[in-house]
């Protein structure tokens, strides 16, 4: 279960965007670990030891606040693959540039919290709002990585294998990779030489 709190307000010393930023972590562990479904406004507020109200006055609706973190998330991934892309010239024909890509997304996986904020963002996508901030942070990643030059079986398979990832990392499945067996193999192929994510 999320952690309560006893405090009811923030701290006055501290700006409103550093509030905010508060606001923003607590939720996107309180959504990871219980999905939004199941997570409330208050929830959120106790972990960020902060009023309920509060967080409803800056961010509205359980809703408008799940949407906020989702896109943080995605644009996390956008920034890091642009930092990549940028940092010099893609060859979508060098394996090595594709490992190079690909272990900036592994970077990021560590953060067990956000990608889970990512696939409860999937798989509510049947509330309209979550639905179509999962398709434009799809489409906008698919649109940054047509720029690598890379054929569309080479962008299936990257896309693919880094959903794969998320799923593995989802099950806790590299954290049993010493009971052996098709699982541990599976997960072990997919993240060769990746540090695995560690237990809290």
């Amino acid at each position: 279960m999320v952690p309560a709190s006893t405090s009811a307000t923030p701290s006055t010393r501290m700006s409103a965007e550093a509030r905010r930023e508060l606001i923003l972590a607590a939720a996107t562990r309180a959504f990871a670990e219980q999905g939004y479904a199941a997570t409330t406004t208050d929830t959120v507020a106790r972990l960020a030891d902060v009023s309920q109200p509060y967080v409803v006055r800056m961010f509205g609706t359980k809703l408008q606040l799940f949407v906020e973190v989702f896109r943080r998330a995605t644009g996390r991934i956008i920034d890091a693959f642009e930092r990549e892309l940028d940092a010099q010239p893609f060859d979508p024909d060098q394996p090595d540039d594709w490992t190079r890509l690909g272990q900036a997304y592994r970077a990021l996986a560590e953060d067990r919290d956000f990608l889970l904020v990512m696939m409860h963002g999937f798989t509510s996508a049947g509330v309209e709002e979550i639905g179509r901030a999962a398709r434009e942070g799809m489409g906008r990643i698919f649109a940054l990585l047509q720029r690598t030059g890379g054929t569309e079986d080479q962008l299936r398979v990257f896309i693919a294998h880094g959903m794969l990832v998320n799923v593995l990392v989802a099950m806790r499945a590299p954290e049993h990779l010493a009971e052996g067996g098709p699982l541990a193999e599976l997960a072990a192929c997919a993240f060769q030489d990746y540090r695995l994510p560690t237990t809290d």
